[in-house]
């Protein structure tokens, strides 16, 4: 019953990917290279979650119309998230080469963002989330060619337990941005009034 008031109550976030892992369920761990500012550097969620709220968003491609907007968005609004104290990662099966450019762009991550490399598409099926082939012959907004797949656009909000709390799929990359950044002010929120409680 409680897990079913968890999945519940996400659902009023925003609705959900089907078949992607759902709130309540333990987040899957991983380690992989990501980029921020150009720079390489090993994003851990584990390590991520000792610092609070992690939102793991995983996109089609850099340097695509779609993930463009959103990379834009979540640049544009880093400083609501930094105030609930949450951290933000892009996932997608972007090499690392691509993403030192993508986390560098101004008109997209601009610096702000960490964007992480999961090029076989492991990290993407642990969270249960549909992979598309690459088509042969698709260009991103540079007219440079994709050769990789594409997981599906899925935003999870895990909490520094390791537990989803919110599953955010089904929208548009900027109506992504925001239904997350209202489950990040929830989930906030109902932190402070537990500790409130507590005293």
């Amino acid at each position: 019953m409680k897990r079913f008031l968890i999945v519940a109550l996400s659902c009023v976030v925003a609705a959900p990917a089907l078949a992607a892992l759902q709130a309540g369920d333990k987040a899957p761990e991983f380690i992989t290279q990501a980029s921020l500012a150009g720079k390489p550097f090993a994003f851990s969620l584990k390590d991520a979650t000792k610092k609070g709220p992690v939102v793991v968003y995983f996109y089609p491609s850099a340097y695509t119309g779609g993930c463009n907007l959103q990379a834009h968005t979540f640049a544009v609004n880093k400083g609501k998230f930094d105030a609930v104290g949450a951290t933000i990662v892009g996932v997608s099966l972007d090499s690392i080469e691509r993403l030192n450019d993508f986390s560098a762009d101004p008109e997209y991550c601009a610096g702000k963002i960490a964007v992480a490399s999961d090029a076989d598409g492991k990290i993407a099926k642990s969270y249960d989330l549909t992979i598309r082939p690459a088509t042969e012959g698709r260009k991103d907004t540079r007219g440079i060619d994709i050769n990789h797949g594409f997981a599906e656009r899925t935003t999870f909000l895990v909490n520094s337990d390791g537990k989803i709390v919110a599953t955010i799929g089904g929208l548009t990359a900027a109506e992504n941005v925001d239904a997350t950044l209202r489950a990040v002010e929830q989930l906030h929120t109902k932190q402070h009034t537990k500790q409130r409680t507590k005293q």
